[in-house]
């Protein structure tokens, strides 16, 4: 089996400008800021992006709205990303809500091959505003499209070099979702071990559904990077 290792700077640059891109994440637990700080470095224009949340100040997904690189967001919830709600407010940002459970939901339909969803979620409140409709059983149900990406930046504890993933507890969240939703993953991961080395039931996510891995710098080689500059 070929190894998926790659130097970021490869990696990142198939991010190309008006790319819809989905990050994982849930707060700081596994959100891949290493891939997002190098994205802001190369600094591609008018993406969507899809993570569950705005990040805080300072980190992951508000860098890239510093950089006026997100033309729209599509999340469940911005409330702790202040810079997320003024440009929004001032029409700058376009932010497009998802209750958690549908966000989760229609980033799973594209992975396995479903147009969409139904729910009733939303009924009567302003998230089903401008929505489709479909009527089951009597019922009224919002239809709910599957989330497809261009791209996903995900973050996981260990990776072999075909791409077999294992992630750590919480961590795990949207990730194994996106890597099934997108045209191309991209993992950066802690630590890269030998093929055979995470046991089969361990594996979170198989490789096939990886195309690409970026090997994180030890705590210690980071220490020591940052001294130096």
């Amino acid at each position: 089996m070929r190894s998926k290792l790659v130097a970021i700077e490869q990696a990142v640059s198939a991010v190309r400008d008006g790319m819809t891109l989905m990050i994982s994440g849930f707060g700081i637990p596994g959100t891949p800021f290493t891939l997002i700080d190098e994205l802001v470095r190369q600094g591609p224009r008018h993406l969507t992006v899809i993570k569950n949340d705005a990040n805080e100040h300072g980190m992951g997904i508000d860098r890239l709205l510093e950089a006026g690189m997100v033309d729209i967001l599509v999340a469940s919830h911005i409330g702790l990303n202040a810079r997320a709600i003024e440009k929004m407010n001032a029409g700058k940002l376009r932010v497009e809500f998802n209750s958690q459970g549908i966000l989760a939901e229609r980033i799973r339909a594209a992975g396995v091959g479903i147009a969409a969803v139904l729910t009733d979620i939303g009924n009567g409140t302003p998230l089903a505003e401008g929505k489709q409709r479909a009527n089951v059983g009597g019922k009224d149900y919002l239809i709910e499209p599957a989330l497809h990406a261009d791209i996903a930046f995900i973050h996981a504890r260990h990776s072999d070099p075909f791409g077999n993933l294992r992630y750590a507890a919480t961590a795990r969240n949207f990730a194994p979702l996106m890597a099934m939703a997108a045209r191309t993953t991209i993992a950066e991961v802690e630590e890269v071990v030998a093929l055979g080395e995470i046991a089969p039931d361990e594996v979170h996510t198989p490789g096939p559904f990886v195309q690409q891995i970026v090997a994180l710098p030890t705590l210690s080689e980071a220490y020591h990077v940052r001294n130096r500059a």
